[in-house]
């Protein structure tokens, strides 16, 4: 792989100066106290496993102060820059690319009442070094509204009780099945509600439609209201157990049955996620779900599982964790032409599911891949990981992250299940509490299903991000 490392230089150079400018911002001053970590709250079952396997946000957000900003109001930021090379993008021979990835939020929360939060963020994200016609729709979204909500909270009978309407983020336990997507540069939200009641035991009852990106025009979601569901968090009802039971709807309206007729999708998709610990530092998460409805005249028959187990050497230095993981969503085997079996994946943070690439969605696929993980300080961690792709049914297509078609099946069907095997290695440092490091390298090997249908060059990806956060308020946040 090329890289350009006067780009990388200048990259570092220009995001360093961008975090002076903003700690340097006239009439603010550093806070003195600590600020609170940025991730959210965890109960015992949950903290560990997730974030070696996908990247969840670590360090601090950085408090500093601001005299005449109101009392009732915080504003906060986040700026992140990746840079990334790739060495056949798009699937094609020494197509290298060396590019930066930059992404700036920008948020205002205010709370008028004791009861009451809005809160609005802006989105402005580029893909630099990569000319139009491959920046792909989840790299560039032009100064755009992310979130924008209110939030009601109030506390019955000691009862959390929440209701966020609006443009809004959901995300749910190791979000394999809903997520943000935050890796990608133009990360996900919803329009819509979601009344969420209880805390460590919880269930989201929400009615939202996923925001669109335009990259030069307003984000919007389609006509209607289409994704619903409730999805319950149980953190304490069995001793370190977290079970998180879901229910899911789906209503799409103008899709075209196998038959080519026309009429809506409705799908329900119900399953739950189990994650906790076992004795002899053994730990676990799992998660299973069907899928059953119709897709205008045709029925919906499929599902996913997926497995994970690791056992933590806690008396040995740095810690080391090993892991296995198995992942199955089906396909569409063809067998009944008025049954539809492949897999929907719903809205998941897929980066990391099938390797660094990022190359595969969570439908039509099996996967399995060992993961070693080490932490040799409290600010560094380390992920090595090998995993082995192929298609759950040469009968159905392979598909991309998002879920689009990136290799139609012929009629007789692929000759192989082959995807090809993926070797990945990863970090992550965290600088002085509040600037965030990644580096990373990926190199999918293709095998014969890639080779014979014209996909077969070997791809490798690296990068470098920082990242940094601040809140500003009128007083020093409580520690």
């Amino acid at each position: 792989m090329k890289v350009n490392i006067r780009c990388r230089r200048t990259i570092r150079t220009n995001l360093f100066a961008a975090l002076a400018v903003s700690t340097l911002l006239p009439g603010i001053v550093f806070a003195q106290t600590p600020a609170p970590s940025s991730a959210p709250a965890t109960t015992p079952a949950q903290a560990g496993p997730l974030y070696a396997d996908y990247p969840q946000k670590r360090g601090k957000v950085q408090p500093l102060q601001f005299e005449t900003l109101p009392s009732w109001a915080t504003l906060n930021m986040e700026l992140r820059g990746r840079t990334e090379g790739q060495t056949s993008i798009n699937y094609t021979e020494n197509g290298d690319r060396t590019y930066e990835l930059t992404r700036v939020y920008g948020g205002l929360e205010v709370r008028p009442t004791k009861y009451v939060t809005g809160y609005l963020q802006f989105i402005d994200t580029h893909a630099l070094g990569l000319p139009l016609h491959v920046v792909a729709a989840n790299m560039r979204d032009v100064f755009d509204l992310r979130q924008g909500y209110v939030n009601v909270h109030l506390k019955p009978g000691k009862v959390p009780v929440e209701l966020i309407a609006g443009r809004q983020e959901l995300k749910f336990d190791s979000e394999r099945i809903i997520g943000i997507s935050d890796w990608t540069n133009n990360s996900r939200s919803w329009d819509g509600f979601d009344a969420r009641i209880g805390d460590k035991n919880r269930i989201d009852l929400f009615s939202t439609s996923v925001v669109a990106v335009h990259a030069s025009s307003l984000d919007k979601h389609g006509a209607g209201l289409t994704f619903h569901g409730a999805y319950a968090t149980l953190g304490t009802w069995v001793p370190h157990v977290r079970l998180s039971p879901y229910v899911l709807f789906h209503d799409v309206r103008g899709v075209t049955s196998q038959q080519n007729i026309k009429g809506n999708e409705v799908e329900t998709t119900f399953g739950a996620e189990v994650q906790g610990n076992l004795p002899a530092n053994f730990s676990y998460e799992a998660n299973g779900s069907l899928q059953r409805g119709s897709y205008s005249n045709d029925s919906i028959h499929a599902g996913q599982n997926f497995d994970k187990l690791w056992y933590t050497a806690k008396t040995l230095p740095w810690q080391p964790r090993l892991g296995g993981e198995f992942d199955y969503a089906t396909g569409n085997d063809h067998k009944d032409l008025t049954r539809i079996g492949t897999y929907d994946q719903q809205y998941p943070s897929n980066h990391n599911a099938f390797g660094l690439v990022d190359l595969f969605g969570y439908q039509n696929i099996r996967q399995e891949r060992i993961n070693l993980d080490l932490g040799p300080t409290k600010n560094l961690s380390l992920l090595v990981q090998g995993g082995f792709l192929n298609l759950a049914t040469t009968k159905d297509s392979l598909y991309s992250s998002s879920g689009s078609v990136t290799i139609k099946a012929p009629t007789a069907g692929f000759n192989s299940t082959d995807i090809g095997k993926e070797f990945d290695a990863s970090a992550k440092y965290v600088f002085h509490d509040y600037i965030v490091a990644n580096v990373g390298v990926g190199h999918l090997f293709p095998g014969q299903m890639l080779i014979g249908n014209n996909h077969g060059a070997a791809d490798t990806i690296g990068y470098f991000s920082l990242t940094y956060r601040y809140r500003v308020d009128k007083h020093s946040p409580k520690p």
